[in-house]
């Protein structure tokens, strides 16, 4: 497995009736495919995230998409980004994402975290709990659906969750990667140098350079070695071969989300935009390699979070980007 080129899909507002929602998000991802992404995920929410939309806006369910996404593709990986432990059972968890590697013909990743998002939780009735018990709950988990991703029959009786030889058939293969996704350099990190063949990472580009020091620490800790864990940076790309349109879609995202760049001071527009790529296709490369990748980070994921849907753009990012992941 590698992950050096991920799109990930982020959001379903597209204005269009619910009947036309899923046969765009089928176009996207035989765009990636063709375009020279290797991965294409969703994310597994229930309610559109603050950062994007208000809460009411379409969101899928990430396992269902996901399995249907595995009939309308050919190649490329498909993965959450990423699961949030807290909204299923383990053992289920490793269920379906073996099965979605069936159907796939061996493309499934998973891709999971501790879970963060207190809205859908105290709505829909998961248990959130406290941050620490978030990843006490997540580490446990990792110790029931690793075994059983490798045909293991794990007996775990734990503080969250028990299982009594747990089965996990039929399975393709043995090795369904696992990535962790999140910016935790204690808790995160040590997770991912323990279970993990990929991290994404979740962080501002100025803070690469810690991050990657923190995650060689932990794998250190825990006779890790580093080399095998690949790492990516997801990023919010706005591109366009008018970078006019392009920083144009940007300002109107963020409109959309409650910030006016022009109110803001140039602290306030760094932060702001801290995660955005944005521009030409020359512009955004260059951002991307300056920013993230000459600060040691494997690999790419992008989402385009403005016109992602838009005929054409998919196609554009991959072609701008797969030539600096090689």
């Amino acid at each position: 497995m590698s992950i050096r080129l991920g799109y990930q899909i982020p959001n379903f507002s597209y204005g269009t009736p619910v009947a036309e929602l899923f046969p765009t998000v089928v176009r996207q991802a035989r765009e990636a495919e063709g375009a020279g992404f290797d991965t294409v995920f969703v994310m597994d929410h229930f309610y559109q995230l603050p950062g994007i939309g208000s809460p009411d806006q379409p969101m899928l369910e990430a396992y269902s998409a996901l399995s249907a996404l595995a009939t309308a593709t050919t190649d490329v990986q498909l993965s959450a980004l990423v699961t949030g432990n807290t909204y299923r059972n383990p053992a289920l968890l490793a269920k379906t994402v073996t099965t979605l590697d069936v159907v796939s013909g061996g493309r499934a990743v998973l891709g999971i975290g501790a879970g963060w998002f207190e809205l859908e939780h105290r709505s829909l009735g998961f248990e959130f709990g406290t941050f620490t018990d978030r990843f006490s709950r997540l580490e446990e988990a990792l110790q029931i659906i690793a075994p059983m991703l490798r045909g293991e029959r794990p007996t775990v009786d734990g503080r969250w969750y028990r299982t009594e030889e747990a089965m996990n058939e039929p399975r393709l293969r043995d090795d369904l990667p696992i990535m962790l996704g999140g910016g935790g350099e204690r808790k995160t990190f040590a997770l991912a140098a323990r279970f993990a063949q990929h991290l994404n990472i979740i962080c501002s580009p100025e803070e690469l350079p810690r991050k990657l020091a923190a995650l060689d620490a932990r794998c250190a800790e825990a006779g890790r070695d580093r080399a095998d864990l690949e790492t990516s940076f997801l990023g919010f790309v706005m591109i366009d071969d008018d970078g006019d349109r392009a920083r144009a879609l940007q300002r109107e995202y963020l409109r959309g989300v409650g910030v006016d760049l022009d109110a803001l001071d140039d602290e306030g527009r760094a932060a702001a935009t801290a995660r955005h790529f944005c521009g030409t296709p020359d512009d955004v490369a260059a951002d991307l390699q300056a920013r993230v990748l000459d600060a040691g980070v494997d690999g790419l994921i992008v989402n385009l979070v403005t016109n992602g849907h838009e005929p054409g753009a998919v196609d554009l990012a991959g072609r701008t980007l797969r030539k600096l992941v090689g």
